[in-house]
C-alpha cells in the first residue's frame, strides 16, 4: 500500500494543534481590549480585564478546594455577572459546569445534584428556600457557596459558610487556567425538561461549544463590539452558548434578572442594545407593555427566537416596534439551535400570505452543523423533498452532544444508525429548507388520519384574538383520539367555541377541527415551552367527564 506523503513526518505537536475550545475568546478579548465593557449589571460595569481577573481568580478558588478535571459545579443563578463568570471560570480548573433551570422545585433539582455528582453549588439567595429543601432530599451535599447581589439585594437566607464575593476576591488573579486535555472533553452539564420520568443529563464538549458560538456570529451577523441583552435564561442550553460568543466578538453583556417589559424597553435604549435571544414570550411581553414603558428604538434590534413560529400579527408588530425577528431552531442535544430560517432578500416583495408560510418554516442548518435532513425513520433514507411527506428530523456533526451521562441506553437510542434522532416530525421542501409538524408524540390520530397539532396551532394564531394556543390529542370513543385545543385570549375577548370552530372550519379541513375548546392561560416553562404533557392529562380528565 503506498502511503500518504502528507502524513509521513508531518505530525500533530504543541505548535500545530491545540483542542479546540471557547475558553481563549475571553483570554483574547482581555488581552486586545482590556478596557472595553463585557458586563453592565444594573449601574455596574466590569471591563474585559476585570472580567479575566475574576474568572481567573474563582478558577483558582475551586482548585484550591480540589476541584478538577471531570468534577461538576452546579449553579442556582439568575442572569447576574457570577453566571457569565461561571462559563469560564468553571472549566478553567478543568471542571463542567452544571447550570441549574430557576424554575425547578427541590426534589427535581436534588436529583440533578445526585445524578451529576455535584462537588459545589453556587447559589443566589433569592433561591434559597428552594436549594434548601433540595440540599435536604441529597444523600452527600455539595459545598454550597452564597451569592448575595450587591446591586439587586434579595431576602433570602445564606446556606453556606463561604460568600461568592469574598471567594473570587481572594483568589489568585495569575491562575495558570487549563486548557482542555481534549477537546472532546466535557465542558458543560445541562438535564432535559423529563417530561416524561427523569430528566436526561446532556452531556457538551469543549469542541461543540466552540463551535457554535462562532456559529452564532455567522448566522446571526454579530457585529464586533455587539451588545447582548440577557433575555434568555443563561441555564437554557448555556444561554444558546451566547456567553461564550460574545466574548469572541468582543461584546457586552447586559444582565437582566427579571424579564419585564419595562426593565426590557429601558434596557434597549440606555444601553444601545444591538441584540438579545428569546421565546415568543418574550415578544409578548415587549408588544403588551404600556405606552409609558415602551422607547422609540434608536436604530433596529435583531432578535433571535425558538419554539414555535411567531404568527404572521406578532412579526408585523414586531417590525413596526423596530425590531429585525430571526427564526431559529434546536434542541438541548444540539447545543440549543442548530437550524435558522435564513431569509432570502427577494422574499421582501411576496404578499404577505406567502411570507407568513415561508417564515413559519424552521429553514436550514447552521455553518457549524454538517449535515441536517428529514428521515424516514425505519429505512433512514432522506424523505422526498415535497413539502408534504412526513420523515424525522435527524442531525450529524461536531455539535451534537457527547450523549446522556451515565445514560447508554438513551445514548445508543438517540444516536442509532449514526444520526441524532430529534423526536420531531417534519418535511423538506424543494429548496432543502425544513418545518416541522410536530413532536413524534404529538401527532394525533383520529379515525386513522394523521393530524398535525402545529397545522392547526398555526391557523388558531392567525385570529385576532388569540395569544397563545396549544393543541392536544383528547381520547375519544368513536374516532380513537380527536384535537383539543387549549387558547389564550387577549383580556377583552368574549370569543366562544363556537366562535373559533367556525374560523378553523374556515381554514382547514373539517376532520382536523377541534372537536372541544378550553379558554385558559396556557402553562409553559422558564423558557416559554408549552406544558403539553399537563394539557395531555387535562384532556383525557375532559374526556372522561364528557363521557360521564
Amino acid at each position: 500500500m503506498t502511503s500518504n506523503m502528507y502524513e509521513v513526518g508531518l505530525d500533530k505537536n504543541e505548535a500545530n494543534y491545540q483542542p479546540l475550545s471557547p475558553l481563549p475568546f475571553l483570554e483574547r478579548a482581555a488581552t486586545v481590549f482590556p478596557d472595553h465593557i463585557a458586563v453592565i449589571h444594573g449601574n455596574t460595569k466590569v471591563t474585559y480585564s476585570e472580567f479575566y481577573r475574576r474568572c481567573r481568580q474563582f478558577a483558582s478558588v475551586l482548585a484550591a478546594r480540589g476541584i478538577g478535571r471531570g468534577d461538576t459545579v452546579s449553579v442556582m443563578l439568575a442572569n447576574t455577572p457570577p453566571m457569565l463568570e461561571a462559563h469560564y471560570a468553571v472549566p478553567m480548573c478543568g471542571a463542567v459546569l452544571h447550570a441549574i433551570n430557576t424554575r425547578l422545585d427541590a426534589s427535581v433539582i436534588a436529583f440533578q445534584l445526585e445524578h451529576g455528582e455535584s462537588k459545589v453549588l453556587i447559589t443566589d439567595t433569592a433561591f434559597s428556600s428552594t436549594i434548601d429543601a433540595a440540599l435536604e432530599k441529597t444523600k452527600a451535599g455539595p459545598l454550597v457557596i452564597d451569592y448575595s447581589d450587591p446591586v439587586f439585594p434579595q431576602t433570602g437566607e445564606r446556606l453556606g459558610s463561604d460568600d461568592y464575593e469574598t471567594l473570587v476576591k481572594s483568589g489568585d488573579p495569575d491562575f495558570p487556567w487549563l486548557m482542555p486535555n481534549d477537546e472532546w472533553d466535557a465542558i458543560a452539564l445541562n438535564y432535559t425538561s423529563g417530561t416524561t420520568g427523569d430528566p436526561k443529563g446532556v452531556v457538551y464538549h469543549h469542541r461543540g461549544a466552540c463551535l457554535i458560538a462562532q456559529g452564532n456570529i455567522i448566522t446571526a451577523s454579530i457585529a464586533k463590539h455587539a451588545v447582548y441583552l440577557w433575555t434568555l435564561p443563561m441555564f437554557h442550553c448555556n444561554g444558546w452558548c451566547f456567553p461564550w460568543t460574545i466574548a469572541a466578538v468582543n461584546g457586552t453583556h447586559v444582565c437582566l434578572r427579571e424579564v419585564r417589559a419595562d426593565a426590557i424597553w429601558a434596557s434597549l435604549v440606555d444601553n444601545e442594545v444591538t441584540l438579545l435571544c428569546g421565546a415568543p414570550v418574550v415578544m409578548s411581553a415587549l408588544l403588551s407593555a404600556t405606552d409609558k414603558e415602551k422607547r422609540t428604538l434608536p436604530k433596529p434590534v435583531d432578535f433571535f427566537t425558538a419554539a414555535a413560529p411567531p404568527p404572521e400579527a406578532v412579526l408585523a408588530s414586531m417590525s413596526e416596534a423596530g425590531f429585525n425577528v430571526t427564526h431559529l431552531y434546536g434542541l438541548t442535544e444540539v447545543y440549543g439551535p442548530a437550524v435558522v430560517n435564513d431569509w432570502h432578500s427577494e422574499w421582501d416583495v411576496l404578499p404577505s400570505a406567502q411570507k407568513a408560510t415561508l417564515k413559519a418554516r424552521q429553514g436550514v442548518r447552521y455553518h457549524a452543523l454538517e449535515e441536517l435532513d428529514v428521515l424516514d425513520p425505519e429505512t433512514m433514507q432522506p424523505v422526498p423533498r415535497d413539502g408534504e411527506t412526513l420523515g424525522e428530523v435527524m442531525f450529524r456533526g461536531n455539535v451534537v452532544m457527547k450523549g446522556y451521562l451515565k445514560n447508554r441506553q438513551a445514548t445508543d437510542e438517540a444516536f442509532k444508525d449514526g444520526w441524532f434522532h430529534s423526536g420531531d416530525l417534519g418535511v423538506v421542501y424543494p429548496d432543502g429548507y425544513i418545518q416541522l409538524k410536530d413532536r413524534s408524540k404529538d401527532i394525533i390520530i383520529s379515525g386513522g388520519e394523521n393530524i398535525s397539532s402545529i397545522e392547526i396551532e398555526d391557523v388558531l394564531y392567525k385570529h385576532s384574538a388569540v395569544i397563545a394556543a396549544a393543541v392536544v390529542a383528547m381520547p375519544h370513543e368513536k374516532w380513537g383520539e380527536t384535537p383539543c385545543a387549549f387558547i389564550e385570549l387577549v383580556e377583552s375577548s368574549e370569543l366562544t367555541a363556537e366562535d373559533m370552530t367556525l374560523w378553523c372550519k374556515q381554514h382547514m379541513a373539517s376532520f382536523k377541527v377541534p372537536r372541544h375548546f378550553v379558554f385558559q392561560e396556557i402553562i409553559k416553562t422558564s423558557t416559554g415551552k408549552v406544558q403539553k404533557f399537563l394539557l395531555r392529562e387535562q384532556a383525557i380528565n375532559l374526556a372522561g367527564h364528557n363521557e360521564s
